[in-house]
Formats: C-alpha cells, sequence, structure tokens
C-alpha cells in the first residue's frame, strides 16, 4: 500500500497575471418557491407583523428565527412566487427579501478519494510509520505532535465544536472510544417524545439533522457525500490528539447535517444549523461549504455567533481562484472572528486546487491527501474541506487552554501565532501558515485577560450583489447572477475596481482599453507616494487585525497589515483621500488591549495599502510587538 498519494506532492506556482481583467460568471441554484425574509426593527417583533394583508393565505411560514428577526416561507400550492415577492417587499414592515440558495460542500477538483475498512486503516497506520493521530498529514512544520508535549494536564472545559456539513458517524469506534462526539445530556437524560431543554428540538441527543428534520444527524457513506462531514469531524479531533489511543477527548464535536443528497444544503438549514450551534454552546463553527450569491440572511446568522463570541473557520474554495476577486460565501465574509483556510501540500506549497487571496484568505493549513474517519471506515481526501478543520482543531485546542477567550480573540492569537511562509506570499496574508506548537504555547502564556471584541454588524460587502436583484431568474429555479470583478480590484485603485463591473463583453473590452490609462494612474501614484517609505523611522511588524477608521462621520472596518510606533498599513473597501485626518482603534494582538490613535492617511506603495501616520508615537505598540513578527 502507497503511504501518501502522489498528489501530495503537487503545488500550486503559478502566478497571477495582473494586467488581465477577469470577468467571472457564476450562476447560483435556489430552493424554488421559497424565500428569508427579514422584518425591520425589533428582531423579536411578532411574526404577525409578517402577515400583514393576504400573504398568510398565499404562503407557508417554514421556521422563524427569533433573535435574529428572519422568517423562511414558501409559496402555497398555485401562487407565483415573483408576485408573491413583490407584495412582500412593498410590505412597510419587511427589510429585505431573497432567495433560498443552495450552498454545497466544498470537495477538491483532484480525484484522489480513497477508502480504506477500519482493518485496512489499522494496517495503513502500521506500514506508513505515520505518527499516530493526526493520521492526516506528513507536514512536520505545523508541529502538532510538539504542541501535544505542552498541553495543560488538566482542562476545565471541553470546548465544543459545530462541525455544520453532511452529519456525523457518533459510532465511529474513534470517537466512542474517547467520548469526543456531543451529547444533549437533558435530553439523554430526560423522557423519550419530550423536548427535556425547551430548546426547540425533541430528543436531540446527538444534535439535528436540519435536511430530513429528525434527530438523527448520521453521515452518509454515499458516492455523492462520501462521509464528508465525519472526514472533517476525524481531522479537527487528530489535531488535539492521537486517534489511535483511547485518552478522553479534550473537546466536543457537536455534528449538524445541513447537506444531503449530492452534499448539498439549503441557506435556511445552514442558518438554522448555525442557530442550533450557538444556543447550544458551540464555541467553535466549522464551514466546509459555500456557494458564490452573498446572503443577507447568512450573513447576519453568522454575525449573531461572532456576538455570542465564536470563532468561525471557512474553507477558501477549491477553484484554484483568487478570493479578492471572486465571490464565494462564507468564506469572504468580513465577520472579525473568522479564519478563511487555504490548502498546502507537505511541501507548504498551496495545492493546485486551492483558492487563495492575500487579503480575504487568512491562513493556511494542511490540505493534500488527508487520512480521517469515514462512515465506518477511513479515507483519504483533499481540498480546503480538510484545511478549514485542522484549523478549527486549532481553535479548540486554544479554547481548552483558555476557555475564556471570545473567538476574535482566538483568531488574532492563532494568526499571530503563525509561520511566514515565503512561498506563500500573495497568495495568503502574509503567506501565513499554521503552527499548532506556537499557538498553544502563546495561549498558555496569556496572562489573566478580559474577554473583548469590536462591534460588528452585518453590512453588505462592495461585491455584494442586491438582494433586490436576485430573484431575476426565478421562475427557472436556479439564480441568475453574473459577479463581475477585476483581479486588479486591489492592485491598481485600493478600494474598488478599476472600471464598473458588467456583466457583457463590453465590459471586457472597455477594461481592455483602459489599460494604457490605468498603467499611466499607476506611475503616477507610484511617483507621488514615496513620504511613507521614506520617513519611516520605525521597525515594522506583521499584525492582522481588524481595526475601526473614524473619517469624518463615517466609521469604517479595515484590515491592518503591519504595525510600528509611528504609523500603521491596512486595506479598506473604500477609497480614502490621502492627506485625510482620521481615528483608529486598534486592538492588541492578543485582543485584550484596545488603543486610540489620530493620524493622517497615507499611501504605502511597498505593501499596495493605505497608510495612517501617528500625530505621536504610541509606546504601547513597542511592547505589543515583543508578540509580533518583524515585518520584512
Amino acid at each position: 500500500m502507497k503511504l501518501k498519494s502522489v498528489l501530495s506532492s503537487l503545488s500550486y506556482v503559478g502566478s497571477i497575471l495582473l494586467l488581465s481583467p477577469v470577468i467571472l460568471a457564476k450562476e447560483q441554484s435556489i430552493v424554488p418557491d421559497e424565500v428569508i425574509v427579514k422584518l425591520k426593527g425589533n428582531p423579536q417583533a411578532s411574526k404577525s407583523n409578517l402577515f400583514i394583508g393576504n400573504i398568510s393565505n398565499k404562503m407557508k411560514l417554514k421556521a422563524t428565527y427569533g433573535r435574529l428577526g428572519l422568517h423562511h416561507l414558501q409559496a402555497k400550492p398555485g401562487q407565483k412566487i415573483e408576485d408573491l415577492i413583490k407584495e412582500l417587499q412593498s410590505n412597510p414592515e419587511v427589510e429585505y427579501v431573497e432567495p433560498n440558495y443552495i450552498l454545497n460542500k466544498i470537495q477538491s477538483e483532484l480525484d484522489d478519494y480513497r477508502s480504506l475498512s477500519l482493518e485496512e486503516g489499522e494496517e495503513f497506520f502500521a506500514q506508513s510509520g505515520l505518527t499516530p493521530s493526526y493520521i492526516q498529514s506528513d507536514n512536520p512544520s505545523v508541529k502538532v505532535v510538539e504542541a501535544w508535549e505542552n498541553l495543560s494536564q488538566g482542562y476545565s472545559e471541553r470546548p465544543i465544536v459545530a462541525v455544520i456539513d453532511t452529519g456525523i458517524d457518533y459510532n465511529h469506534p474513534v470517537f466512542s472510544s474517547k467520548n469526543a462526539v456531543w451529547k444533549n445530556l437533558a435530553e439523554l437524560n430526560g423522557l423519550p417524545g419530550v423536548d427535556d431543554d425547551g430548546n426547540g428540538y425533541v430528543d436531540d441527543i446527538w444534535g439535528w439533522n436540519f435536511v430530513e428534520n429528525n434527530n438523527n444527524p448520521m453521515d452518509s457513506a454515499a458516492s455523492d457525500v462520501r462521509s464528508h462531514g465525519t472526514h472533517v469531524s476525524g481531522i479537527i479531533l487528530g489535531v488535539t490528539q492521537p486517534l489511535t489511543t483511547s485518552y478522553q477527548s479534550r473537546i466536543q464535536i457537536m455534528g449538524l447535517k445541513f447537506l444531503g443528497t449530492g452534499g448539498s444544503g439549503s441557506t435556511s438549514a445552514a442558518i438554522q444549523s448555525i442557530y442550533y450551534a450557538v444556543n447550544n454552546g458551540a464555541k467553535v463553527i466549522n464551514m466546509s461549504w459555500g456557494g458564490g450569491a452573498y446572503s443577507q440572511a447568512l450573513h447576519e446568522a453568522l454575525a449573531y455567533a461572532y456576538n455570542q463570541g465564536v470563532i468561525l473557520i471557512a474553507a477558501a474554495g477549491n477553484s484554484s481562484k483568487d478570493n479578492d476577486s471572486y465571490s464565494i460565501y462564507p468564506a469572504n465574509f468580513p465577520i472579525p472572528s473568522q479564519l478563511t483556510v487555504a490548502a498546502i501540500n507537505d511541501f507548504d506549497y498551496l495545492a493546485n486546487f486551492s483558492n487563495y487571496g492575500f487579503s480575504r484568505v487568512h491562513i493556511s493549513a494542511p490540505g493534500v491527501s488527508i487520512y480521517s474517519t469515514s462512515v465506518g471506515s477511513y479515507s483519504i481526501m483533499s481540498g480546503t474541506s480538510m484545511a478549514a478543520p485542522f484549523v478549527a482543531g486549532l481553535a479548540s485546542l486554544i479554547l481548552a487552554e483558555k476557555p475564556g477567550l471570545t473567538g476574535y480573540q482566538v483568531k488574532n492569537l492563532i494568526v499571530n501565532s503563525s509561520d511566514s511562509v515565503s512561498q506563500l506570499f500573495q497568495k495568503v496574508y502574509q503567506g501565513h501558515r499554521a503552527q499548532v506548537l506556537n499557538s498553544v504555547l502563546n495561549a498558555k502564556n496569556l496572562v489573566s485577560m478580559q474577554s473583548t471584541q469590536p462591534v460588528y454588524a452585518a453590512v453588505k460587502p462592495a461585491d455584494g450583489r442586491s438582494p433586490a436583484s436576485e430573484f431575476e431568474s426565478t421562475t427557472s429555479g436556479g439564480g441568475c447572477g453574473i459577479v463581475s470583478t477585476s483581479i486588479m480590484s486591489n492592485w491598481l485603485k485600493p478600494g474598488g475596481s478599476p472600471f464598473a463591473s458588467t456583466s457583457t463583453p463590453w465590459g471586457l473590452l472597455l477594461g481592455l482599453s483602459l489599460l494604457p490609462v490605468m498603467l499611466w494612474q499607476f506611475l503616477r501614484l507610484r511617483s507621488q507616494s514615496s513620504d511613507f517609505i521614506s520617513r519611516r523611522r520605525h521597525e515594522r511588524f506583521t499584525m492582522n487585525s481588524q481595526i475601526k477608521v473614524k473619517v469624518g462621520d463615517r466609521e469604517l472596518v479595515g484590515q491592518m497589515s503591519t504595525i510600528s510606533a509611528g504609523g500603521l498599513s491596512f486595506k479598506a473597501d473604500t477609497l480614502l483621500e490621502k492627506g485625510g485626518l482620521v481615528t483608529l482603534q486598534i486592538a492588541s494582538p492578543d485582543g485584550g488591549e484596545q488603543l486610540e490613535v489620530q493620524g493622517r492617511i497615507v499611501w504605502n506603495e511597498e505593501n499596495q495599502a493605505y497608510g495612517v501616520q501617528f500625530n505621536e508615537e504610541k509606546s504601547e505598540i513597542g511592547d505589543w510587538s515583543k508578540q509580533l513578527t518583524k515585518a520584512s
């Protein structure tokens, strides 16, 4: 038996063609005759507000997410969904209406899937020489085993990791021998057929199946699903301890099933899963799935999770595309506690199938030929679906060490503890690759600190499509949608595309005709923007953190790249005026301290990012730099 698939040696070494505008078309499927509706005002507003007029005779209410103010509706037989949408949009109580999009598990374009029985899996262990883990990857740089040697012996809490996916084989011996699968003890010890804990789900001992609406989230080994959720769950557990031992698990894995036949599921089911996970104590949510259309409802559900202190882990996607120019959600949501993960091989090169993005992909992790659990067996898979749970497992280890941290703080700790790998620069933010030992040691060394995170509300990003425009093709049962973007959008003109998006070939021709002008503009900016570099008097440090930027009466959210005692650089989705005065709120690397500073905006040519030159030096940042990596 081969020890590793030949695919493990593949890497993505291509370069981005900066001067080629690209128009990306993506058709997003939807659930026919269903919509998600958001009411205005108090999220606890009565459902009766939704049924002003005769809409109650035309639509069925399928679900309500009270704290989110969201409602899932289905047209009754004989009703035209287009007419009902117009009626809902004219209702003064309604904030927005959007389709119920179809989401899909993210799977590799490389067909290296291999299934192994339990007996074959044990034989694989014996022959491979792999550290009994961590049956996932041979990459020594991520230092999983070294991290185990430094874990605390006792832990006060077992953090819950929600795997929102195709379900979980909760009877698998790897999980059952370690008591690794979350169980709802109130229902386990309660009366059959009774909602003992009052959470709205009867006998949800193992979680919930949101596909068939029952209490059995068992995964499937069918060829169109391939035990995706169970494989993801094994990776999470395998980061925290050896899988071949019977040690009591440090974590609990909550298996929630929202992806069914074909590995597909609806946005409404994803929202229900998120809501269930958060309300039942999950502190980490793994999302190895996605779709191309922006959903405000899904964004708000994940913002709800963020506001409850949850860290969100999303797979970057397996289309070999730049997420800075390509729409995929939830990967591209700008939520402060979200980590979007690219896949690398055992040699720290980007996997050739992996999506990437200097601004929108935060970190990388092993994702090629990953060996993990499947329903009643083991299997080998590749994909960012495998890289994301590696980081989810890392997040759960940190929370086992420091259970009081918020998801925002855990994200910052992971990013600032990662290694910067030269071949990943321009592919992943600052070339970051997860490093488990550093993260664990930094978590252990944290002194008692206050849980903190910035305020965040779900606002449609600049590349999100207007919900009102999503219904143009609802009669066909498939989402319409041309997503027009440019690879140059974060290069030549920070904060926006250099020419208007369009869904026709004329937009491409227009973009090509503007290339000489754009090149001239770039050279002009280059000649005028050296002041930020030439005046640098302080050592710069890499720091990946979100910051609030107050410009007059506007408050923007930016992504910091580097920081020093005299200034910082950051990226923002809004074009700012050079020389403008701003006020910033900056979180420390561990998220435990907030610093407010004033300065003026400059353009940092070297980093192709905005910079802020502080009005006065900040000594606090000198203390922070002890936790940071010096920038090149």
